[in-house]
């Protein structure tokens, strides 16, 4: 019996723009009327999709790919993990002399230099939305700013037009650091902006969206097997490789369709996720 479904956003609910399709809606409702609990497992901060979590009623929010945990019906931090201050200026210090993009993620900001490639997706998502609290900050020099400031960094991303494979081996090495590698490019190209590119997504440690459905698991005292995992991302193939269900929607990066359970045929845009509910829970 499945008691907890966690579900990427963005490609997984919708893939342009941050509106939720009817069909999706409806599955949402459905969830929301059973006894299942429903998280959101999302890369994005809290901030950025805190309204849509409002809007949709969910219970529970993952965010920054696992490093905060949030019961939205009481406003209570489950979990929450920071980057120290000195990795991430040892990550924008290699990324400056490599001459490669870098943007920060705090609770509520998105501090760069320049608005260029995740970050100019995420300013462009949100620009025309007054009800997204997200700043953008843009400074003269991001490393004397965290030098500076000491902001409370949840992610540090790098983003390049290049390679980026042998720059995460490197960063490997940092065992303070959990750094995922996403290819924005061919079919998953970023419509968004109208760019290709790759991005290092950097957390603490440990930080991923599987290691935080266990913190939930043991907050709601249920086991994996009960859980029905959907999603689209790399980001994602850990969580629906090691869940009781993993789904990825027809959309999904192949390497995550591989893992899964079952790949729907519909995209996110086309109701992905409901075909995924309705697949495998009858709501009475």
């Amino acid at each position: 019996m499945i008691k907890l479904i966690a579900s990427d956003l963005d490609g997984t609910m919708f893939e342009k723009g941050n509106v939720i399709p009817e069909t999706n809606l409806k599955a949402i409702n459905d969830i929301n009327n059973s006894n299942i609990n429903f998280t959101i497992c999302t890369g994005k901060t809290y901030s950025l999709f805190k309204n849509i979590c409002e809007d949709i009623g969910t219970g529970y929010g993952i965010f920054g790919n696992g490093n905060q945990i949030i019961n939205l019906e009481t406003g209570e931090e489950i979990y929450r993990k920071l980057l120290r201050n000195e990795d991430v200026l040892f990550c924008i210090n290699t990324a400056k002399k490599l001459k490669l993009h870098v943007h920060l993620y705090t609770n509520k900001e998105v501090i760069t230099e320049k608005l260029l490639y995740m970050d100019l997706r995420n300013f462009e998502l949100t620009k025309n939305d007054k009800n997204i609290d997200l700043e953008f900050k843009i400074v003269t020099d991001i490393q004397e700013y965290v030098e500076k400031e000491n902001p409370e960094i949840l992610k540090l991303v790098i983003s390049a037009e290049k390679d980026l494979a042998s720059l995460k081996k490197e960063f490997a090495k940092n065992k303070n650091l959990q750094v995922n590698l996403i290819r924005k490019v061919d079919k998953y190209r970023d419509e968004i902006i109208g760019k290709e590119y790759e991005y290092l997504d950097i957390m603490p440690a440990g930080i991923n969206k599987e290691q935080a459905l266990e913190v939930l698991e043991n907050y709601l005292k249920i086991d994996k097997s009960e859980v029905l995992a959907i999603g689209d991302n790399l980001n994602d193939l850990e969580m629906i490789k090691d869940s009781g269900v993993g789904i990825a929607v027809a959309n999904a990066y192949d390497e995550v369709k591989e893992v899964a359970n079952y790949t729907t045929t519909t995209t996110a845009q086309n109701g992905g996720f409901a075909e995924a509910v309705y697949k495998f829970i009858e709501f009475k």
